[in-house]
C-alpha cells in the first residue's frame, strides 16, 4: 500500500519529521511511503488559478501524489494555537476536488501542547471528507520529550499509541 505522509512543519529537522521518520521505519513491511518535502513550495491558495488552465504545476504534482496514495499521513506541530500555515495551505488547494473523499488518513499532532491544532486538524479532515477513526488520529504533547533527533521513539506510551494508529490507519486502507 502506498502512503504520502506530509509533515506540517517545514524545520529541516522538526520532531514531526522524526516521528514521520520514525512511521516509516514500524511500517516498512507493510506501506511504501513517501514523504512530500515540497511543502513551503506551494504558492498561496488563490481560487482564480484552481482550474485546469491556471493551476500552478507545484498544485497539480501534490494532487497528484495525493491521488494516487492509497492513504495520507498528516504529523503536524501547533503554531500559535492552529494549523501551520504551509499546511493549511496545502489542504486548501484541495478543497474544490474530490481527493481527500474517502481518502484513509493517520493523523498525529505532536507539539508542545498541540490540542488547538488538533481539534482544527479534525474538523479539516472531516470538512474535506477523509476518511479517519478515533484510533488513526493522535495528540501527542510535549513531542519532543518523546522522539529523538534520529527519528527514535523513546517514550514507550507514545511508542504504543502509534503502533495502535498504524494499526487502524492499515485496516482503513485495507477496507477503502
Amino acid at each position: 500500500m502506498k502512503v504520502l505522509a506530509i509533515c506540517g512543519s517545514t524545520r529541516a529537522d522538526s520532531s514531526n519529521l522524526q516521528l514521520i521518520k520514525a512511521f516509516v521505519s514500524l511500517t516498512s513491511g507493510d506501506f511504501v511511503t513517501e514523504i512530500y518535502s515540497d511543502l513551503q513550495e506551494l504558492p498561496h491558495f488563490n481560487p482564480d488559478l484552481d482550474n485546469d488552465e491556471k493551476l500552478p504545476p507545484m498544485v497539480a504534482i501534490l494532487r497528484n501524489k495525493l491521488q494516487q496514495a492509497d492513504g495520507i499521513f498528516i504529523c503536524t506541530p501547533e503554531y500559535v494555537f492552529s494549523l501551520p500555515g504551509a499546511l493549511k495551505n496545502a489542504i486548501e488547494w484541495t478543497v474544490s476536488t474530490t481527493i481527500f473523499s474517502d481518502k484513509p488518513v493517520a493523523l498525529i499532532t505532536a507539539s508542545g501542547m498541540g490540542e488547538k491544532a488538533h481539534v482544527s486538524l479534525l474538523l479539516i479532515m472531516t470538512t474535506v471528507g477523509a476518511k479517519y477513526s478515533e484510533q488513526s488520529q493522535l495528540l501527542i504533547s510535549g513531542a519532543r520529550t518523546k522522539v529523538n533527533n534520529t527519528g527514535q521513539i523513546t517514550d514507550e506510551i507514545t511508542l504504543q499509541k502509534i503502533k495502535e494508529l498504524i494499526t487502524s490507519f492499515k485496516k482503513n486502507m485495507e477496507n477503502k
